[in-house]
């Protein structure tokens, strides 16, 4: 069934079109990916579709009674607000209060959080995030519309986001870049590029096989018509007379030919191979370090000798230490004990998740050329604008001003300078956060082609699965070392994606009972406003109800001969008794309330 259908869709910024006539469509089954590249209008769709945003012009048409959920990049909140009062609010709008309070507190638990009352204003932009997508993710809803869902989540986090957005019924549309999880939720991809939706009717590694055949087919029709336009000015050039209408309409079509043929856009690939400064036998060798944050031991002991070809990934639940350990290797921090040596040779790259301050009001190219107007490559010396080019900001990009450019853009930049610097040393710390897939490949092929080590803190499996061959394990205050990629990691320690979704599911479940078993009493027993109104009129929904099963087995005797009327009045006559049932257990537990109230 169709929930929504969004028709000639244009929306623009300043001098940048973003969608272009664009028509898009869900239906209650579907799970889509939205992809594209930083700036290319991703988040601005969902806004449109979410009502938060207006089109310029363009229809959106909705179903009737569609609920929307939406949950943005950047949440805001009520001034004040705790955790569990904007996580239960939300939902006991919807009259569920007293369904939703356990169920809260449980996915608050298996996000990280263990403190429900603590002031959402007062965590750092990460958990805020992770705040709000409990509170969408438990909001009825029939299409779920989430912006980077899996940002600031640690990979046990996002396997269990998997899991359940994977069960969960009902339309959803997401903007993410993280491969896996498009592969393992979606059924269907939606590709935007300059300013057209394409839509794939598949998940993420069909999407990659039928993008390449559609481009292959592209690049195939104009090659056929390069070649058509060939004869044709062959033909024209012999002096052909276009006296005759039939000539006339010929050369009418070759100049309508010519003026359409235009070549396919390829994607971008960026070929760096040698942008690294030379490394000499000293790389960084660290001893015996160790570090700790009050009476929490992040990690003790640790000694590594860095070998000029490594590529590590460093995993760990958030908090563990991952950037704290980046920060002492690029000697931002120093350890509590022990040692970290770095040869004089050495010329670090460091990616930090922060970024550095970009200045707003200079150009993209001025920014780059900051660093270098030119590098050298095995090919020679590349400029600035190509190397710009190479990661995706062309023509006019190039001269933008720094503050017109999207989050995922800035994040993008920053990224291009470091590389420009020549390291043969790469310290990335989450490189991959808001990275559009189409860099996240460029950056993949730069570091396949790198000489020197590379040291990444990453919570995408993908990345790590791709670039990396040794990872190190922050677990229980140790660093643990594990060859091979991040499945390997997985199948090294004996899990398996399904497993450690599920088991954090399970585990967190538990946890998050207990904590609702063990919380705080009122020291006076009360109903909420929401129960006490629930209270005075729950008897009546129940007498209504009573009556429409009576009226229906009326109305079923009737309808004997007549099975399609009948099997409708049976299966309303179901529902019915379904909330009848539900009606009386609350009306008993009201009930019971009321006098344990009564009586204190």
């Amino acid at each position: 069934m169709n929930l929504l259908t969004a028709t000639n869709v244009t929306k623009a910024h300043t001098d940048k079109v973003l969608l272009n006539n664009a028509d898009f469509s869900i239906d209650d089954k579907e799970k889509i990916g939205m992809i594209g590249i930083n700036g290319t209008g991703k988040s601005t769709l969902l806004q449109i579709l979410a009502g938060v945003q207006e089109a310029d012009e363009g229809e959106i048409v909705m179903g009737n009674h569609v609920v929307i959920n939406y949950l943005p990049q950047n949440p805001e909140f009520p001034k004040g607000i705790t955790i569990y009062d904007y996580v239960a609010q939300l939902n006991a709008k919807d009259g569920a209060h007293w369904e939703i309070e356990g169920e809260s507190k449980r996915i608050l638990n298996i996000l990280g959080f263990d403190n429900y009352d603590a002031v959402v204003a007062e965590l750092s932009g990460g958990q805020k995030k992770k705040v709000a997508l409990a509170a969408a993710l438990l909001k009825p809803c029939d299409i779920l519309i989430l912006d980077e869902p899996t940002n600031h989540l640690n990979n046990a986090m996002v396997l269990w986001l998997e899991n359940y957005l994977k069960a969960r019924k009902g339309a959803l549309i997401m903007v993410t870049h993280d491969r896996y999880f498009l592969d393992r939720v979606c059924n269907k991809i939606v590709e935007i590029d300059k300013g057209k939706l394409y839509s794939y009717e598949t998940n993420f590694a069909g999407f990659l096989e039928l993008k390449s055949q559609r481009e292959d087919m592209e690049l195939a029709t104009y090659q056929k018509n390069k070649n058509i336009l060939r004869n044709e000015l062959e033909w024209i050039r012999r002096g052909a007379q276009a006296r005759s209408t039939k000539q006339k309409a010929r050369i009418e079509r070759f100049e309508t030919l010519s003026a359409t043929n235009k070549r396919p856009d390829q994607q971008a690939k960026v070929e760096m191979s040698s942008v690294a400064s030379r490394l000499g036998k000293k790389t960084i060798e660290v001893s015996d370090i160790s570090k700790s944050f009050g009476n929490r031991t992040l990690f003790s002991d640790f000694t590594y000798i860095f070998l000029r070809t490594d590529r590590i990934g460093i995993v760990g639940d958030n908090g563990a230490g991952k950037s704290t350990l980046m920060k002492i290797l690029v000697g931002e921090l120093q350890p509590d004990s022990g040692e970290v040596q770095v040869g004089p040779t050495v010329k670090i790259g460091y990616f930090s998740q922060e970024n550095e301050k970009l200045d707003p009001t200079m150009r993209v190219i001025d920014y780059i050329k900051e660093t270098a107007e030119f590098v050298r490559t095995e090919e020679g010396l590349i400029s600035a604008s190509k190397m710009l080019e190479s990661f995706l900001f062309e023509g006019a990009l190039q001269y933008a001003k720094i503050e017109k450019l999207s989050g995922g853009e800035k994040r993008r930049l920053y990224l291009l300078k470091i590389l420009m610097e020549a390291p043969n040393v790469l310290i990335l710390d989450e490189p991959t956060n808001d990275l559009d897939i189409q860099t996240l490949g460029i950056l993949e092929d730069y570091l396949d082609h790198f000489d020197g080590i590379v040291i990444t803190v990453s919570h995408d499996r993908y990345f790590l699965d791709k670039v990396v061959d040794r990872i190190f394990a922050l677990e229980g205050g140790k660093l643990t070392q594990y060859e091979g990629g991040y499945s390997d990691y997985l199948e090294k320690t004996g899990n398996s994606l399904e497993e450690i979704g599920v088991s954090i599911s399970k585990k967190s479940s538990k946890e998050a009972a207990q904590a609702y078993k063990d919380r705080p009493r009122e020291k006076k027993l009360k109903f909420t406003y929401a129960e006490q109104k629930e209270y005075e009129t729950i008897e009546e929904e129940i007498e209504k109800l009573e009556l429409r099963v009576e009226e229906l087995d009326g109305f079923i005797l009737k309808a004997a001969t007549d099975f399609v009327k009948l099997n409708e009045l049976s299966k309303e006559k179901e529902e019915t008794e379904q909330k009848l049932e539900e009606k009386m257990e609350r009306y008993v537990y009201l009930e019971e309330l009321a006098e344990k109230i009564k009586n204190t």
